[in-house]
């Protein structure tokens, strides 16, 4: 098993910053990709983000490109979202989710974190 913990949520204003982390625990050896999604109000959950979770070339959906870097700390067993120019559009819960296999975005997700709520005022 593998426990994700997302924190760094909260209210900004549009145009404002916000770093989201995910911290990984258990079984985290298993884990192969790393990545967000977020859920707006009345919405479906989709995807934001992805990366290898040993590195390499990262995934974003086009609306995020350009204002959203994700990363990640080995080390610490942790992933991040940087959040950049954020847009009232952005408002919604984020999600920290991981593959146990290279990413794809035909691959269902393995393990979800419990999402950390953002809000972005215009």
């Amino acid at each position: 098993q593998v426990q994700l913990v997302e924190s760094g949520g909260g209210l900004v204003q549009a145009g404002g910053s916000l770093r989201l982390s995910c911290a990984a625990s258990g079984r985290t050896f298993s884990v192969l990709s790393i990545g967000w999604f977020r859920q707006a109000p009345g919405k479906e959950r989709e995807f934001v983000a992805a990366t290898s979770w040993s590195g390499g070339r990262p995934y974003y959906t086009d609306s995020v490109k350009g204002r959203f870097t994700i990363s990640r700390d080995n080390a610490k067993n942790m992933a991040y979202l940087q959040m950049n120019s954020l847009k009232p559009e952005d408002t919604a819960v984020y999600y920290c989710a991981a593959w146990l296999r290279p990413y794809r975005n035909d691959y269902p997700v393995d393990y979800w974190g419990q999402g950390t709520r953002v809000t972005v005022s215009s």
